[in-house]
């Protein structure tokens, strides 16, 4: 199955408390009020990378070079009930970053400490795979969702 691909990029930035993950509550579009990381369509002939160093400036307005992206997933996201929404992505993590999260017309930016992840604003996959990537481990993964377009139906982790 070729699916359309996307790419998502979680900033990573250190406190005194801890690490913090940047998330951004999306404005318009598939998963409306939903949290989310930056990111979004590639375009063609652009690579995933390309495509979060574009997406992070355009919807958040920080500056991420290629060389600080560090890939953490590719997940694939069949919606059997609404196949015009399936889906592959790229995950990526970036520590090194320059500006400051700014709201844009696709993306309201929070700053959420990782140990505190608001795994029950995401999408239902997030709760899946997220806490492994951000622990150190790449995931391979496809999540299928249900009729209702929201709940993981079944997963699958590949090597």
């Amino acid at each position: 199955m070729n699916l359309p691909e996307v790419c998502v990029c979680y900033l990573l930035r250190e406190k005194p408390t801890g690490i913090e993950v940047l998330l951004g509550r999306k404005k318009g579009g598939l998963g409306e009020g939903k949290l989310v990381g930056p990111g979004g369509k590639l375009e063609p002939g652009e690579s995933a990378v390309e495509a979060a160093v574009r997406e992070v400036h355009e919807e958040v307005g920080v500056t991420v070079l290629p060389q600080s992206l560090t890939l953490i997933g590719e997940l694939s996201y069949p919606f059997t009930h609404h196949p015009q929404w399936s889906q592959k992505s790229w995950a990526f993590i970036c520590r090194d970053f320059a500006g400051s999260p700014a709201e844009s017309e696709e993306l309201a930016p929070s700053w959420f400490p990782l140990a505190e992840m608001p795994y029950d604003r995401m999408w239902d996959d997030a709760k899946h795979w997220l806490p492994r990537a951000l622990g150190g481990q790449f995931v391979r993964a496809t999540f299928t969702f249900g009729e209702d377009a929201r709940t993981v139906e079944s997963t699958d982790y590949r090597r």
